[in-house]
This record gives structure tokens, C-alpha cells and sequence, in this order.
């Protein structure tokens, strides 16, 4: 926002970008709806249903913790793009539970359209 990049900064860029695939639906701060939906345990409401039919329920679970630490409001708090990697294809990596995430304000974005289909076990 003030010109200021950094590794942290390209791994909220991840955590944004994976989180409109997830749920289907285009950055305009509804990482802080998906952070409501995911504290009151309704994380199923994020997710578009063509992704749904491509992973499974612990599959789209870790994915979105991981968007949620990725876009965390301290810079200090994100995970590195390594620690992101490990965490999304080791399953048996415990997980921290992520905190508030960073309000966004501001740039007007340019809209893709975008049909994404993944499965993260690959």
C-alpha cells in the first residue's frame, strides 16, 4: 500500500489469489468475511461448489487455514512461501490457528474472469 514489498507481501498476494479460487468470488475484502465465516466454523459457505467436487473436506479445511495465515494482518505473523508449500502437501503438519487478517482499502481492481479446477493432492 505505501510502496513497500517484501516476501511477506507476495505471500498475502498468494493468500488472496488462493482464496478467490477457493471460493469463486473476486478480492474485495471478503478475506474478512471468509475470516467470520471460518472463526464461527461455517468455512463451507466459502467455497465454490466446482471446487468442492474436486477435493476433500480436510483438503479445502487446511487450504483455507492456510490462505487465512497468509493474509494475516501483521506482516510478521505470515508463513514464508516454503513454510505455505510444506503446509499444503504434508497433511500431518499441525497447523496454527490463524488470527485477524490485514483490512484492505483502497485501488480499484481490473475484474478476470476465470474457471479454476485443483485438486491439492497433486
Amino acid at each position: 500500500m505505501e510502496d513497500l514489498f517484501s516476501i511477506k507481501s507476495y505471500v498475502y498476494s498468494f493468500g488472496v489469489l488462493m482464496l478467490e479460487i477457493v471460493s469463486c468470488r473476486r478480492n474485495n475484502s471478503f478475506y474478512n468475511a471468509a475470516w467470520g465465516l471460518w472463526k464461527d466454523g461455517a468455512w463451507l459457505q466459502l467455497m465454490d461448489p466446482v471446487v468442492g467436487d474436486s477435493c476433500t473436506e480436510n483438503q479445502l479445511i487446511r487450504c483455507i487455514n492456510v490462505d487465512l495465515l497468509c493474509v494475516e494482518e501483521d506482516a510478521a505473523d505470515r508463513p514464508t512461501m516454503s513454510d505455505v508449500i510444506s503446509m499444503l502437501t504434508n497433511e500431518s503438519t499441525p497447523l496454527p490457528v490463524p488470527t485477524r487478517p490485514a483490512v484492505f482499502t483502497g485501488r480499484k481492481e481490473v475484474e478476470v474472469m476465470a474457471t479454476v479446477c485443483f485438486d491439492l493432492s497433486t
